[in-house]
């Protein structure tokens, strides 16, 4: 028997008996009211019934906000991917992926660079980007947030949905490739047709050396946050350089990562990620298949 307590007695109205002893305690200050189990149990149902839900299907589930995958199912948001017009390390020939010197000067825009930042504003215009609203997510690199503030300057965005990166959109690590000449970049693109894993050399300058897959898992946590703040908005990412934006492309377009260089984008250059280009979601082979006759199963 499961009981209660209750702090007082109170006298019963006119007209019905007093309680019986068997359910009344002897100490006026702490009485106790019998409960069945079965009271109980009844009580807790309707007290869980507001919160009662019917169980998801793995598409659902797959679909749910928030549960982001490569290839997205599908996406919430509009996008738009802007590389960041010429640094001025790049104008010099020079490599710098270092975070240290992220928001240095000399990883500003170059004249050029300007140029070719004002050029994307323009044509994020002429394509409606932020006809009705957007939100600009550039990395803090110095050149990528020079970029954004270019591209809502003309778009009539305010500074308030400027949204600064701090990591998830830093240019690829080079590692041992840092202050070697441009064209040297070339050796780690064919590593990369080779596999997805292969890292650049280490150095000892803090510079990461960072693979292919690398960069795949930070674009991919990205798309998780903005996937997940934002619904039914238009987003404008802005990378200071190529990789983040062409594995993150072949990512969602369903590309073998090892040929994400086929979709390089030139400084200053602006895509629509088209939703058609998304593949049909399909269901793991364990989602769909069934036993008919367990635990016989073939």
């Amino acid at each position: 028997m499961i009981v209660t307590s209750s702090s007082s007695i109170t006298n019963p109205p006119p007209g019905l008996p007093p309680p019986t002893p068997s359910t009344t305690s002897k100490n006026p200050n702490n009485a106790f009211l019998p409960i069945s189990r079965r009271d109980l149990f009844a009580a807790l149902t309707v007290t869980a019934a507001p919160f009662a839900f019917n169980p998801m299907s793995l598409q659902d589930m797959a679909s749910a906000r928030g549960l982001f995958q490569m290839p997205p199912v599908r996406l919430i948001n509009r996008y738009f991917l802007v590389r960041a017009g010429e640094s001025e390390y790049e104008s010099w020939g020079v490599i710098n992926t270092n975070p240290v010197a992220k928001t240095s000067v000399d990883s500003g825009l170059s004249e050029k660079g300007k140029k070719q930042a004002v050029r994307a504003a323009f044509d994020l215009k002429e394509m409606g980007a932020c006809d009705t609203s957007c939100w600009i997510w550039p990395s803090i690199t110095q050149r990528a947030y020079q970029a954004a503030e270019i591209i809502a300057s003309v778009n009539g965005v305010t500074r308030s949905n400027i949204v600064p990166e701090y990591s998830f959109l830093d240019a690829r690590g080079l590692g041992a490739y840092e202050g070697k000449k441009l064209e040297a970049v070339s050796e780690v693109y064919a590593s990369d047709t080779i596999s997805p894993r292969i890292k650049p050399p280490p150095i000892d300058d803090g510079t990461p050396n960072e693979s292919v897959s690398d960069v795949f898992v930070r674009v991919t946590q990205l798309m998780s946050i903005l996937e997940t703040q934002y619904s039914a908005d238009t987003v404008i990412i802005v990378s200071p350089d190529s990789d983040n934006l062409t594995i993150l492309q072949a990512g969602i377009v369903g590309l073998d990562l090892r040929r994400h260089r086929e979709l390089s984008f030139a400084p200053g250059e602006v895509r629509f990620v088209d939703t058609n280009s998304v593949p049909t979601y399909k269901q793991p082979a364990s989602a769909v298949y069934k036993c008919l006759n367990p635990p016989n199963c073939t």
